[in-house]
């Protein structure tokens, strides 16, 4: 399947709108072409609560055209599994004076439009019962606006993406169970209307199904059939007389939809406000993500400035090497703190890959903050985080070849290698298994061979070569050098305390980077798994910045405490501290899975735990980094400030 990476680059280009926290609607530069054009309805993927695997409209026996043409145009969308193509629902004709505006010929009511009639065998019902068990719905788009089905009862309005294939029920006076087809769509298209002008932009894309048994007089005539459905006046809908539609083989299914127009006082600019509300609940979870920081931050100061201030002046008014041996604390390590600890190149391999993640994970916030994703594009946001990865692979290389010399080594080709395979490698094995499921189950989720192909030969002929640069370059920086001489001999380390057991403490320093995202996560995985709409991205920069300043300061804490228990084996202990979140996430993930979604399928459950499997090393890598620099930059900054005989 052809993808356009060009249409990132000129999405980043022509779209600009800013606002910290809110949906970002964007503004596309306009374009004449004042021509008559139909206001055609999209169709996209099929999608289900209960099992994440998604499918094209058009395998399931809907009224199909003539050619059926794919509008997925970028990578992010066929990684998605979008699959927009053209339909038969035509709202009327439109005379397109730009891409946001256009005059409307035609904003008539029209009632009972027939799209096709078709005669279902008995696998094409089998397979709508079988959509119809898993709830499917069904998904459609409109001006870039994606169908919603409005939800009663709220305080706020709330909008469920896509109508349902169809409802199971029980006939009367008996235990059978009976299958209703949804065949009859009532759209309502809301439109915003210039008081100068004759110009409309659509502002919002409503639907209400139903099931209808729809019969007819005489011999079929295409759209000219008259119904008897339909009463005397044109296109007028009867209140059902021969009930809902119930699946049969070998039965006429009739497929017939209204169009109603309501002018609406909804801003263009904010048409994306009333798909993604911002709620009490999201702003509690940034407001205590502060206080969190704000305290750990605190008690971080009152250490630097008291603690750290007192214990520096007291060693440095010290007479004598007598004197000194008599003191306990974390200057007696001196020696032995920076003694390269064990498996040197594995933990520069995950620190250059959290990097990585770093500089990809800042640039797409900080784009995504000035409002250079559309809500209309959703694949844009996944290219640009693929192809951030590939061009951050430069900065990967050469972390990693700077912490390699600064631990002695001098293989920089085999460290670079590592960086360059390791985490890929890994990613891509879990990728091919869970890419071979979705084949298995003829998901329209699954990435086709060409595309497979475009993603090996970015990581091959992109990347890979970035980490080499990379890693070149910082090899021949000067080596980072240490504020103290490390012993021949290594120290030995007294008894700890119970809670500076290495597995108590980098378990007790995973919790509160976990709790400073954990509100914003859940919100994360409501949009991915049970199909609601995130645009927040004000919220999740700040987010993630009360992330980095979390990690960095639990970090320091804890590295604190450690050495002034004389242990100086504080390298890995410094990574894996922060990482461990990554744990809590992962069983976060798994609580959210049991409580909030309903997938019991075998095939769905593994692509849940794939993926999340995915997230928690992405995280563990991305968090562990950040406590890794943090430790290492405390560290050289108190020992630098003691006088060391």
């Amino acid at each position: 399947m052809a993808t356009t990476h060009s249409a990132m680059l000129l999405l980043v280009l022509t779209c600009a709108s800013a606002a910290c926290g809110f949906p970002f609607p964007g503004v596309v530069a306009p374009v004449d072409f004042r021509k008559k054009d139909l206001l055609a309805v999209k169709v996209s993927q099929l999608s289900s609560f209960k099992t994440p695997l998604p499918y094209s409209y058009y395998s399931l026996p809907f009224c199909r055209p003539h050619t059926v043409t794919n509008s997925a145009n970028n990578l992010g969308e066929v990684l998605r599994g979008d699959r927009v193509e053209n339909s038969l629902y035509e709202l009327g004709a439109v005379l397109t004076l730009n891409l946001t505006a256009m005059q409307f010929e035609m904003m008539e009511t029209k009632l009972c439009q027939i799209v096709c009639k078709v005669v279902l065998s008995q696998q094409e019902v089998n397979d709508l019962k079988e959509k119809i068990d898993d709830e499917y719905h069904v998904n459609m788009i409109l001006d870039d606006l994606p169908m919603v089905v409005p939800i009663m009862g709220y305080d706020q309005p709330f909008y469920q993406q896509g109508v349902l294939v169809g409802f199971k029920g029980r006939s009367r006076g008996s235990d059978d169970s009976i299958y209703l087809l949804v065949n009859h769509l009532k759209f309502l298209v809301k439109y915003n209307k210039d008081a100068h002008t004759d110009l409309a932009r659509i502002v919002a894309f409503e639907v209400t199904q139903s099931s209808i048994k729809h019969g007819y007089d005489g011999d079929w005539k295409g759209n000219a059939t008259n119904l008897k459905t339909c009463d005397s006046r044109p296109g007028h809908l009867v209140i059902n007389t021969d009930g809902p539609q119930i699946l049969e083989a070998n039965k006429e299914i009739i497929f017939t939809y209204d169009v109603n127009f309501e002018e609406s006082d909804i801003k263009w600019e904010s048409r994306w406000d009333t798909y993604n509300p911002v709620n009490n609940e999201h702003w509690f979870s940034v407001v205590n993500s502060l206080m969190m920081v704000l305290f750990l931050s605190g008690t971080i100061a009152m250490i630097m400035l008291r603690t750290l201030y007192r214990d520096i002046s007291r060693y440095n008014q010290l007479g004598n090497q007598e004197e000194t041996q008599e003191e306990t604390g974390w200057k007696l390590v001196h020696g032995d703190v920076f003694r390269p600890p064990a498996n040197t190149d594995l933990l520069c391999v995950h620190v250059g890959t959290g990097v990585q993640f770093f500089g990809m994970i800042l640039v797409t916030l900080l784009f995504a903050v000035l409002g250079l994703f559309l809500p209309s594009n959703p694949g844009g946001l996944i290219t640009t985080m693929l192809l951030l990865w590939v061009f951050m692979g430069l900065f990967a290389g050469y972390s990693t070849a700077r912490l390699h010399k600064m631990f002695g080594g001098s293989e920089w080709k085999k460290i670079t290698i590592k960086t360059a395979m390791i985490f890929p490698g890994v990613i891509f094995v879990i990728f091919i298994i869970l890419n071979a499921l979705l084949w298995g189950e003829e998901s329209s989720g699954a990435v086709p061979f060409t595309t497979m192909f475009i993603l090996v030969l970015l990581w091959f002929g992109v990347s890979v070569p970035l980490v080499f640069v990379g890693s070149y370059l910082g090899f021949n920086k000067p080596t980072i050098e240490y504020p103290v001489r490390t012993n021949k001999t290594p120290r030995p380390i007294p008894g700890q305390p119970w809670y500076m057991n290495p597995f108590i403490s980098i378990l007790i320093g995973g919790i509160l980077p976990f709790g400073a995202v954990l509100m914003e996560f859940f919100f994360i995985l409501t949009s991915i798994w049970l199909h609601q709409f995130y645009y927040t991205f004000g919220f999740l920069f700040l987010v993630f910045v009360v992330l980095i300043l979390t990690c960095a300061s639990a970090t320091i804490l804890l590295c604190y405490f450690q050495l002034c228990s004389e242990n100086y084996h504080w390298w890995w202990r410094s990574y894996l501290t922060p990482g461990s979140s990554a744990l809590y996430l992962f069983l976060y993930a798994t609580f959210y899975f049991f409580t909030k979604l309903q997938i019991t399928k075998v095939v769905p459950t593994a692509l849940y735990f794939g993926y999340m499997l995915i997230a928690s090393y992405a995280f563990f890598m991305l968090t562990g980094t950040m406590g890794f620099y943090a430790c290492l930059w405390f560290t050289r900054l108190i020992y630098s400030s003691v006088k060391i005989d």
